[in-house]
């Protein structure tokens, strides 16, 4: 069974920055694509990022230039740093596993003054 835990949820002021963390208990993880998607209330699901297995990066035009996804291979672990965060990013965060459609709990970020 396939796990995907994240962490690093919280709230933020606007401008500010977080970094969620997915840990993946899929074997080998090198080979999977993995991604970032966002729930707001009301709203669809919808990918942030993703990131292949060779690296290349795939973003959302509304997070472009200001959140990076990355992956660490001998964690088994993808990130998401969240710079210059806005009211509008607010949302549950979800890690996803395509390959075999999983999906993590969910992180809460919420972004408010």
């Amino acid at each position: 069974q396939v796990q995907l835990v994240e962490s690093g949820g919280g709230l933020v002021q606007p401008g500010g920055s977080l970094r969620l963390s997915c840990a993946a208990s899929v074997s080998p993880f090198g080979i999977y694509t993995m991604a970032w998607y966002r729930q707001a209330p009301g709203k669809q699901r919808e990918l942030v990022a993703d990131i292949t297995a060779t690296g290349r990066t795939n973003y959302a035009d509304s997070v472009k230039g200001r959140f990076t996804i990355s992956r660490d291979g001998a964690r088994n672990t993808v990130y998401l740093q969240m710079n210059s965060l806005k009211p509008e990013d607010t949302a549950v965060y979800y890690c996803h596993l395509p390959y075999a459609s999983y999906w993590g709990q969910g992180t809460q970020v919420t972004v408010s003054s």
